[in-house]
């Protein structure tokens, strides 16, 4: 299958990877010579514009950092204009549901399908993808999602991947507020952070964040390695809950006790 992809950097490159060991035909984005150097030799054929991305394409993916450069790349360039009727326009990029609807009313197929992993889970083909949009065009790209992601969950109608990634990524910063209170309460009953961390794995207090923490060997340094793409996503949260005219309610007050977090 042809694929065209946009935003091969830290989360997209290992999914270029996957998808050509798949046996897919990849036309990548690549703006300076340097980095269509990079992606030839991995296999993938880089193009220099959006158009020729599109070109022939039956899945074009999009995989940029912010809600901002989605809309840039799908409403500011020819890329939509150039891909064909049955093409599914898929954006990997976590953002508000209200930018695949906008992208949407310009016609044609596009799924939300935001991911939950980093490279390293890219790369090992188990990173989980929360699929927004028509069944139709889900199982339509498939093919393309399974390359990299495993599992490949369908959670409803376009906007509905952002909606669980955005609730997916407000629990996982609540969930590192709680821990900074947690070390907080540990330290007033004499519990080094450092042995805390390592013993409440153990128990049913037990989560990814907790685990990640730990292998950080604090909070406040695991907070820190995340900040960059989880304060942007909790930007996004309360933006489009604000929309909606509500609020993060208790998960709110948990993600204020985030350190670095205001």
């Amino acid at each position: 299958m042809r694929v065209g992809f946009i935003g091969a950097g830290r989360m997209g490159r290992p999914m270029v990877d996957r998808l050509v060991a798949s046996g897919h035909e990849v036309r990548v984005l690549g703006r300076s010579p340097e980095a269509r150097a990079a992606l030839r030799t991995a296999g993938a054929v880089p193009v220099a514009d959006a158009a020729e991305v599109a070109a022939g394409a039956a899945a074009v993916c999009v995989c940029v950092f912010s809600d901002d450069q989605v809309r840039d790349v799908c409403l500011g360039t020819a890329l939509l204009a150039a891909m064909p009727p049955e093409a599914v326009l898929v954006l990997h990029t976590t953002g508000s549901p209200a930018t695949a609807a906008a992208i949407a009313a310009r016609g044609g197929a596009v799924i939300d399908c935001p991911v939950s992993g980093g490279p390293h889970d890219i790369a090992a083909r188990r990173v989980t993808l929360f699929a927004g949009g028509a069944a139709e065009h889900v199982e339509r790209v498939r093919p393309v999602l399974a390359a990299y992601g495993d599992p490949v969950l369908h959670v409803g109608p376009l906007g509905a991947g952002q909606g669980v990634k955005l609730v997916n990524n407000a629990v996982f910063a609540a969930n590192i507020g709680l821990l900074a209170e947690a070390v907080r309460l540990g330290e007033e009953f004499g519990v080094a952070e450092d042995v805390l961390l390592g013993a409440l794995p153990h128990g049913s207090a037990a989560s990814r964040a907790l685990a990640a923490a730990a292998g950080r060997g604090s909070v406040a340094a695991f907070a820190a390695a995340v900040r960059e793409f989880l304060g942007k996503d909790v930007a996004v949260v309360r933006a489009a809950a604000a929309e909606r005219g509500t609020g993060l309610g208790a998960l709110e007050e948990a993600i204020r006790r985030l350190p670095g977090q205001a």
